[in-house]
């Protein structure tokens, strides 16, 4: 993914302003951060945190504010330190799986390296010197981080393949619903949402207890409900699943295929619904992908952890504060690709 995202930004032209009126040149050759035997340089920190930067700049600024860097993106941290540090701890990990990538039979294949070479000699020529050189984009140093990112994920897709891949139908199993729901708002002729008087709900609720009855012994739920004017919805789920209100999860929990639920109270509706299977094929073999992917992830994230922690790691502070999110503003003006430059 990060590496499609800078490869996405190389295809533009960079937008580089000073916001403080001066810029000091930096050694691009100098040290940021060391991994076990292998260094990350400043030239290198700095052009992947400038793609990064210009990302949010590109895409967030227009509801954080032109002060975003400044604020808070949780208690007592700020966006700047909140993304440089996850920015870090990224360069840590590509750091450290050079170090692993040739026990793993991975590598930068001929083909790869001439398209890196492509796109940092396409990006260098796209861009004015200076911008350039405010945000680290030699050729020497675009050329790094993308056989970087490609060693990433390469190595991401090894290490992954190494996850159990076998999940049962019950680990997996993803049950199927129709339900009706009775709002207590409505929207009226202008568009406009009009929140139900307590008369109104009180009627209201006693038309879904009547449908609930009734809907028992309807051999189709979902004809049955649009007899009756209403349109019923169909859900996949299981005890997790947070996309079906946690009253109407709660009470289909408990029923059988076939079994139509009570009609159900929560704070905004009433609800009813009926469970038409207890294992949805198609929903359970998408749930399996997604659990297996899960462990992909997972495994990747600790294998890589776990190296970076034994590799041991020193970070060369005063480099790293030198990338100043707030002294200079780079966006990403996006320029026309053909398909086979976006592959």
């Amino acid at each position: 993914m990060k590496k499609k995202i800078i490869l996405c930004l190389l295809s533009g032209i960079l937008g580089v302003s000073l916001l403080t009126g001066c810029s000091s040149k930096i050694n691009e050759d100098a040290t940021v951060v060391t991994v076990g035997k292998n260094e990350v340089t400043l030239g290198e920190a700095n052009f992947y945190a400038r793609m990064t930067q210009a990302q949010w700049e590109t895409y967030y600024s227009s509801y954080l504010g032109e002060e975003m860097w400044k604020q808070e993106a949780e208690e007592g941290v700020t966006y700047e330190e909140s993304v440089k540090k996850d920015i870090l701890t990224q360069l840590e990990q590509m750091a450290v799986l050079k170090d692993h990538a040739e026990e793993e039979g991975v590598g930068i294949s001929e083909e790869e390296s001439t398209k890196i070479k492509e796109a940092a000699k396409a990006f260098v020529k796209a861009n004015k010197e200076d911008d350039l050189e405010k945000v680290s984009g030699s050729t020497k140093s675009v050329e790094s981080v993308l056989e970087m990112l490609t060693l990433n994920q390469k190595m991401s897709t090894v290490i992954g393949n190494k996850a159990d891949s076998e999940v049962s139908d019950e680990e997996a199993a993803q049950k199927s619903m129709d339900y009706v729901s009775f709002p207590f708002t409505v929207t009226d002729e202008e568009g406009q949402s009009k929140e139900l008087t307590e008369d109104e709900i009180t009627a209201l609720k006693e038309t879904a207890k009547t449908f609930a009855a009734e809907g028992k012994t309807a051999e189709d739920f979902k004809a049955y409900a649009s007899e009756k004017g209403y349109e019923a919805t169909t859900v996949t789920f299981d005890s997790e699943s947070t996309s079906v209100n946690a009253d109407l999860l709660a009470a289909a929990e408990g029923l059988k295929a076939g079994e139509t639920t009570e009609a159900i109270e929560s704070d905004s509706a009433v609800y009813v619904g009926r469970v038409t299977s207890l294992l949805d094929r198609t929903a359970t073999d998408a749930k399996k992908e997604s659990i297996v992917e899960e462990r992909k992830s997972e495994l990747y994230k600790t294998t890589v952890e776990k190296w970076v922690k034994d590799a041991g790691t020193k970070v060369d502070k005063g480099n790293w504060k030198k990338v100043d999110f707030q002294s200079l503003k780079v966006t990403i003006k996006q320029v026309e690709q053909t398909e086979e430059e976006a592959n």
